[in-house]
């Protein structure tokens, strides 16, 4: 796929979300463009069902089928198997800042935080889909830095019932910090908060 029918899809399917997963779902990348999802077993979604820019905001539809082998069934817990909720949220962040390299922003995704989050119930490995729906409440982008940050709120179903609500979920997408030569040392070896914003 072209940068410019990228940057103009209304969703991605399996094989899509993969190949951006692995950096090569996009012919003609800009130069500069570090961000992806991550890749399996980290990356909890399998499509992209509906991506859209509303104003300052936005909204992301996202699924992915439970499969009985999961690894973090296999370790959380055992006999007492739950996948755990922070990746649900990890995948929230996942979203968020594909949202941002969706409008155009080019380097690498972070998470940044969030508000609130709720759980109310629970993954278990005879479940079937969970969903993610985000309402982004806004994107900023600054010309200046090229930095990108998105912020919104979330819910995650499982079998069509809520189970999480995240509120402010926080994440950005920033020039210049990849860490492309790992495992060797580098420019970018490092991080924390006063490198990185050394590096903005």
């Amino acid at each position: 796929m072209l940068y410019q029918e990228f940057l103009e899809c209304e969703g991605l399917s399996r094989p899509e979300v993969l190949a951006f997963s692995q950096g090569t779902l996009i012919d003609d990348p800009p130069e500069g463009l570090t961000g992806r999802l991550p890749a399996p077993p980290m990356l909890m979604i399998d499509s992209i069902e509906q991506i859209l820019s509303e104003g300052r905001g936005g909204r992301i539809v996202a699924q992915r089928e439970v499969r009985l082998d999961d690894w973090f069934f296999q370790c959380h817990f055992k006999g007492d198997p739950v996948q755990p909720g922070c990746l649900g949220l990890d995948a929230v962040w996942q979203l968020v800042g594909f949202f941002c390299i969706w409008k155009g922003a080019v380097g690498s995704g972070r998470a940044l935080g969030c508000a609130e989050v709720d759980f109310a119930g629970q993954i278990r490995p005879m479940d079937r889909l969970v969903r993610y729906e985000l309402d982004v409440r806004r994107y900023t982008f600054r010309a200046d830095t090229g930095v990108a940050i998105a912020i919104a709120d979330a819910r995650v179903l499982v079998e069509g019932q809520g189970i999480y609500t995240i509120n402010r979920a926080r994440a950005g997408v920033f020039p210049g910090i990849a860490y492309d030569d790992y495992p060797r040392p580098g420019r970018n070896a490092r991080g924390g908060q006063a490198r990185s914003r050394a590096r903005r």
